[in-house]
């Protein structure tokens, strides 16, 4: 089995908590990071511009991808430029679509012919991938995000998309595949092993890495372990039943 060091994906943390992102800037298995609104509510920013400041104040030489708030073409636009200037290592993430379903394809053409790096976010589907590749052919370098965790969660297995997608982006080395919202560790391998650029990964996750290669005899013995020391704990009983035995009118124990 390898080890983190030696798998060719690259590792991309991906959350809005700053501690951990600069906790995670500090292990060289981890290239990149991304975030997006949701995280960033769920982490308590309540400051964008600042938050966004601060984190490329800290990580001035990894990719850093930061998303735009806007639902309709021309503020996202205008967004999209205004997130490109803060610093050199920002990707614009852009969804594939608005929240009335209508593709940003023409969007993201007109940023990446002009240099803004994109991080084409929220694909699901393969036809989507066709069409942002089309967007981003002979713009700059860019990354599409297919969210592999979210197809494994409608009972599809998401690896022959994301070879085929991978397929796809053969004559456009500048366009990266990420990996997106992974499930498990193992998704990370699954990554690796057809490919896959990049794989974004959350620190519950990656917490998880001390894992990789572990006995499994051992770790089955730890699990017993736990499932008895937490049932001491917690005082369990189960009392040994006294029936009357109808044959005799002694008690019996069963």
């Amino acid at each position: 089995m390898k080890s983190v060091s030696d798998l060719k994906v690259k590792i991309f943390g991906d959350g809005a908590d700053k501690a951990s992102i600069l906790e995670l800037y500090q292990r060289p298995y981890i290239k990149g990071f991304t975030t997006n609104p949701t995280l960033m509510r769920k982490a308590g920013v309540t400051d964008y511009e600042a938050f966004a400041a601060e984190i490329l104040r800290h990580i001035p030489d990894h990719p850093v991808s930061f998303e735009v708030l806007a639902d309709d073409e021309v503020e996202m636009e205008r967004q999209a430029r205004q997130i490109a200037s803060w610093a050199d290592n920002v990707y614009v993430k852009i969804p594939v679509t608005n929240t009335r379903g209508e593709p940003m394809y023409n969007l993201v053409r007109r940023l990446s012919a002009e240099g803004i790096r994109i991080n084409i976010t929220a694909l699901l589907t393969l036809d989507q991938v066709r069409q942002s590749c089309a967007a981003l052919r002979g713009g700059a370098p860019s990354y599409i995000s297919v969210f592999a965790g979210r197809v494994a969660d409608t009972g599809r297995d998401p690896l022959p998309m994301m070879r085929s997608a991978l397929e796809l982006m053969n004559s456009q080395p500048q366009i990266e595949l990420v990996w997106a919202s992974p499930r498990e560790l193992l998704n990370i391998f699954q990554a690796d092993e057809i490919g896959c650029h990049i794989v974004t990964v959350t620190t519950d996750i990656l917490k998880k890495l001390s894992l990789v290669g572990k006995d499994l005899d051992e770790y089955s013995l730890e699990t017993v372990l736990m499932f008895y020391n937490d049932a001491v704990k917690s005082g369990y009983v189960l009392e040994q039943p006294v029936e009357v035995a109808q044959s005799s009118g002694r008690p019996r124990s069963r």
